[in-house]
């Protein structure tokens, strides 16, 4: 007989689960401004320790601190509050009108707002960002009206993308806002395949592409970071680790295991682990990534560490798999208080301020979806049927001809 044990099949589980106490002790977060900030053009393997490290700008203080502080101007901090706030407050008011029956979806960003909105605005007006429904900052960023995302979300007759995908399922082109896809695995490979033509052509322009750490377990994203890597694809892909995949916690993705910036260092390209609620630690490893890309040295992995602070969706119930209190316990805070605390103590804001920043934006919203509202919600009011066939074929066939004949329209 044997002397060895019986072999046993590891399940990850979280630290914490519904009527547990909740305890992040087993993070290592390091001080803000300890990490090092190298030359961009530095190779993957020199760098391998911002894999395992995080980047932080922020102190507990709201004080800016170290080599990674990009030292913005106080009106690019205050645009980037505004944008931030602006989508917290549109997501409140539209998961309320979720619940009230007016649009049938709704999928809120809640604790992540810096990410998109600090990348919209570091990155240029050209470059295409390959989003999820967590980017909704992006476009608040760029001023994309408001008036559209509400049509969008009612499904309304005048829905700028005329009904053809999911409320939150945002596309704009000319804000460098690639059409949003509910299979998120393929961010990655689209956002690979844009870069790697833009530089097939000798342009200047590069892709920022989004995943959640659980989409790191699937085929797409290996063979994404395969082409990257070969190619030097001028790409930042981005894997926001926000601690839940739906009801999968990190773990299940290898995250007990690894950081998710590691796993690009099998494929020879630079990972950076960052604190993915700092405004002003995003948009330096964003501008650093940016440069990297731009002057032909490749794709960076950044990984965005923060903590998605609602449900998943409207159809989640997160209270079933996680302690009700874990996200105000959440070690990293909100980004928002954060990057509101750091303009009080440089002088370049105030408590009343922000007061009037809140009622401003918030009437905004109101009067917004007021107005969407008055055009239709959900199932009151929708594009015309001509629409389903348009802009599927540059020319249409006679089949198609031939059904809008049968159709009348």
């Amino acid at each position: 007989m044997s002397n060895r044990p019986p072999l046993r099949l590891h399940i990850p589980q979280p630290a914490a689960r519904p009527g547990d106490k909740v305890s992040f002790a087993h993070l290592k977060i390091p001080d803000a401004g300890t990490v090092r900030l190298p030359d961009t053009a530095e190779s993957a393997t020199a760098i391998r320790d911002l894999a395992y490290d995080l980047v932080r700008v922020l102190d507990d203080s709201g004080q800016a601190v170290g080599q990674w502080d990009p030292k913005l101007d106080p009106g690019i901090l205050r645009r980037g509050l505004r944008a931030m706030l602006l989508t917290r407050l549109f997501d409140d008011h539209m998961f309320r009108a979720h619940r009230q029956g007016k649009t049938s979806f709704y999928m809120k960003s809640l604790g992540e707002e810096a990410i998109g909105v600090a990348q919209s605005m570091m990155l240029g007006r050209d470059d295409m960002a390959f989003p999820t429904y967590r980017q909704l900052g992006w476009l608040m960023a760029r001023d994309y009206p408001l008036i559209d995302l509400c049509n969008q979300v009612f499904s309304n007759k005048h829905d700028p993308l005329k009904g053809r995908q999911l409320p939150i399922l945002y596309s704009a082109r000319a804000y460098g806002f690639y059409s949003i896809s509910g299979n998120v695995g393929s961010r990655f490979g689209h956002a690979v395949g844009w870069a790697m033509a833009s530089a097939y052509k000798g342009d200047d322009k590069i892709a920022v592409a989004h995943v959640g750490e659980g989409t790191t377990a699937e085929g797409n994203f290996h063979e994404a970071l395969t082409f990257a890597s070969v190619y030097r694809a001028p790409a930042i892909l981005c894997v926001t680790n926000n601690q839940w995949a739906i009801s999968s916690y990190q773990g299940i993705a290898g995250g007990d295991e690894t950081t998710f910036a590691a796993k690009a260092i099998a494929y020879g390209i630079p990972g950076i682990r960052v604190d993915g609620n700092d405004f002003l630690a995003v948009y330096a490893a964003t501008q650093w990534a940016a440069e990297r890309a731009r002057t032909n040295h490749g794709t960076t992995l950044i990984e965005l560490f923060t903590y998605r602070a609602a449900g998943h969706s409207t159809s989640d119930d997160p209270s079933r798999y996680r302690p009700a209190e874990e996200a105000e316990r959440w070690p990293l805070g909100d980004p928002i208080e954060r990057l509101k605390q750091h303009l009080i103590l440089i002088g370049e804001w105030s408590k009343e301020r922000h007061t009037e920043l809140v009622e401003e934006l918030t009437g905004a919203v109101r009067a917004a979806s007021k107005e969407a509202e008055a055009i239709g919600t959900l199932g009151k009011s929708k594009p015309d049927v001509s629409e389903m066939f348009e802009c599927v074929f540059k020319e249409q066939d006679w089949r198609v001809k031939e059904e809008r004949r049968e159709l009348g329209v």
